[in-house]
């Protein structure tokens, strides 16, 4: 086994490469950029080693710079985690010029898989399943046309050296053939440095399992069983499982023959998964088809490890280090379902849009033998716009899909992020519909599922906003201490006491176009909240930092409330509601609040101040620009009124909930 590895990724598999190789007595040495210098994977490493800026370019994907640091750290095997350069053909055999092991497999074996075209000659040598489909080098685009008509339609375009959903297109008939065409062939290019197309039979609602194959340096190759990825957004993963539903003994030993072969036949070493798609029929016919193969460890790996007990990052170094599989194919054994969630700091309602900003709150579900959470992040870091934004994998398992769906959904309703968009909501929803509940499964069930996964707004409930109210209350007593001068002073006190009448409290929440106001009158030990017609007694105490113990009208509720300037993020029964604290002196008597927002929407830079301080404007001036993800949002003066001052200057970073603008609404 190796004395010193080092790590050439980040977040969450950096971590998870850490924890395993401590365990096995391995020192780590971490590599960082500068957006990076702070995060998880360098608290946790061994060492940690500065590899230049923060974009990827200059950092995680400058071989140069990672061996360079392998070098003055005098680490022996380098693991490239997966993405960057983890199936860099160059690297690997950087790696080895150095001295140093690569942990993957052959260079040979990346090169081969990496172009989709001569995959799938040396597949259908192999004697692997293929689409029908043509892969050759003649990319006349009248030959494509003419080959495309013998496939017949739809027909899917794709790029030959793609990857990620990038450079396909379906077309479902001749005439729209060339356009698609041209359109694919200049993303590729643009892309990948290739305009190289490759044309396939485009399956009608087809599923897509993938194999987890092993292979050694010995010349053993197994496979570890399937897992069900069909549940993805523009070609995307979103949602994994293992075993496949619907997946019959004979069916299984199938694919995993082929997967098996599919290793062999370019003398794969290490970890990798081979890629299928499959008809609804599949369960009936046993129709499969080659589709890719990743020649590295997925980001779905952890549902493998929890169906076969096993720790596939471990055997990554011990094949690495020279030794032979574990086991033999006989020996592995699949036990129960496992699904697996990506946690995305992400915008679901705006089309996925990444989100970015400080973890304010981040509060996973416990872990244990049914639960595993893996993330590179923890709370009061950040989520940069350099890198995917991933928060964390939540993974469960349990005896079947019944019971493991039902761990999800729980452990998904208990899990609060705050200061970035989540896509927590979203996935919720995703595991309760309908098709994915009975294991309808396609690629595109996001799609069809629209009206389940994506539903009109509806009205936030009087609970909320009087669970606002009463955790506000709450922390207003909780900050009232008496001062050490004059500990009996009763100007300390909170209780709401007045002279000969009970004393009351007003507060304002906002939420996108709506607004409520709270008014909280002292009742015994607690409160008789009033909104919006509906009335209720409240009391409760805090728990710890942000958690609450509310009780509504004698019904117990846990909650959490995190405060980033003047927004609160209100985590209630399993939901999760953004509102806006508003001040009513400060906004003018509330006109402000009522009729717009000056509160920055997401984290975000000041690119352009638009009007100067003292300006008057009308309703819906433009008063500056806000950057946040390489896009331009425009904050709009609410009502008619006196620009005061700018709170941020230009090139300022605002974080979300702020206020950005001293606004003083006409009367």
């Amino acid at each position: 086994m190796f004395e010193k590895i080092l790590i050439a990724n980040r977040g969450e598999i950096a971590c998870r490469i850490i924890r395993t190789a401590r365990r096995l007595g391995v020192r780590t040495v971490a590599v960082y950029s500068e957006a990076d210098a702070g995060s998880r994977h360098v608290r946790l490493a061994d060492e940690a080693v500065p590899i230049g800026p923060s974009e990827a370019r200059f950092s995680y994907l400058s071989a140069e710079r990672i061996l360079d640091a392998a070098r003055r750290s005098g680490a022996q095997a380098v693991h490239p985690g997966y993405g960057f350069l983890s199936e860099n053909a160059a690297f690997a055999e950087a790696c080895a010029e150095a001295g140093l092991v690569f942990i993957g497999p052959p260079a040979a074996a990346i090169r081969a898989m990496g172009s989709k075209a001569e995959a799938k000659k040396l597949m259908d040598q192999a004697g692997v399943p293929l689409v029908p489909g043509y892969h050759g080098d003649d990319q006349d685009a009248a030959r494509l046309a003419r080959e495309a008509e013998a496939i017949g339609w739809p027909v899917m375009i794709k790029a030959s050296a793609g990857g990620g959903g990038k450079g396909m297109r379906a077309v479902q008939e001749a005439a729209a053939f060339g356009a698609a065409l041209e359109a694919v062939k200049r993303e590729a290019a643009a892309s990948f440095g290739s305009d190289h197309v490759l044309l396939e039979k485009y399956l009608q609602r087809p599923r897509h399992i993938e194999v987890q194959v092993f292979g050694d340096t010995q010349g053993h190759v197994l496979h570890l069983f399937e897992r069900d990825c069909s549940v993805q957004r523009r070609h995307q993963k979103v949602l994994e499982e293992s075993p496949a539903p619907g997946l019959d003994p004979t069916r299984r030993e199938a694919l995993g023959k082929a997967a098996v072969a599919a290793a062999r036949a370019v003398g794969y070493v290490g970890a990798g998964t081979v890629e299928f798609i499959v008809d609804q029929d599949f369960a009936q016919t046993g129709a499969f088809y080659f589709m890719e193969m990743n020649t590295r460890l997925q980001v779905e790996h952890p549902v493998t490890e929890m169906v076969t007990g096993l720790d596939l990052v471990e055997w990554q170094l011990r094949v690495a280090a020279g030794e032979p599989l574990p086991l033999v194919q006989e020996q592995v054994s699949l036990n129960g379902h496992a699904l697996e969630a990506r946690i995305y700091a992400e915008d679901p309602e705006r089309g996925f849009l990444p989100s970015t900003g400080r973890l304010h709150h981040l509060s996973a579900p416990t872990e244990s033998a049914h639960l595993r959470v893996d993330t590179g992040v923890e709370q009061g870091d950040e989520i940069t716009p350099y890198y995917d934004p991933m928060i964390a994998k939540l993974i469960v398992w349990d005896e079947d899909r019944g019971r493991a769906l039902a761990r999800m959904r729980q452990a998904l309703a208990s899990y609060r992020v705050a200061g970035v968009a989540s896509n927590i909501a979203f996935l919720s929803r995703l595991v309760a519909c309908p098709s994915f509940d009975r294991a309808d499964l396609d690629t595109a069930l996001i799609e069809r599922e629209g009206a389940v996964l994506f539903p009109d707004p509806i009205p936030t409930p009087a609970e909320a906003w009087m669970a606002a109210a009463l955790a506000e209350l709450l922390r207003e007593e909780a900050r009232t201490l008496p001062t050490a001068d004059d500990p009996g002073s009763p100007w300390n006190l909170r209780d709401g006491w007045r002279a000969n009448a009970a004393g009351s409290r007003v507060l304002h929440f906002r939420r996108g176009d709506e607004a409520e106001a709270v008014t909280g009158r002292r009742q015994g030990d607690g409160w008789r909240l009033e909104v919006a017609g509906r009335s209720a007694f409240g009391r409760g105490q805090i728990l710890d930092g942000d958690d609450l113990r509310l009780e509504l009208d004698g019904r117990v509720h846990g909650a959490t409330l995190v405060a980033a300037g003047a927004r609160r993020h209100l985590f209630l029964d399993g939901h999760h509601h953004v509102l806006d604290h508003v001040d009513p002196l400060h906004h003018a008597g509330g006109a402000a609040a009522s009729d717009g927002s000056l509160l920055a929407p997401m984290p975000g830079k000041v690119i352009a101040l638009l009007v100067a301080a003292g300006a008057e404007v009308d309703k819906g001036a433009p008063l500056l620009i806000l950057e946040a993800m390489k896009m331009e949002h425009t904050i709009a003066a609410p009502a008619a009124g006196l620009v005061k001052a700018f709170r941020f200057a230009v090139g300022d970073q605002v974080e979300e909930g702020r206020e950005l603008v001293d606004f003083e609404a006409r009367p």
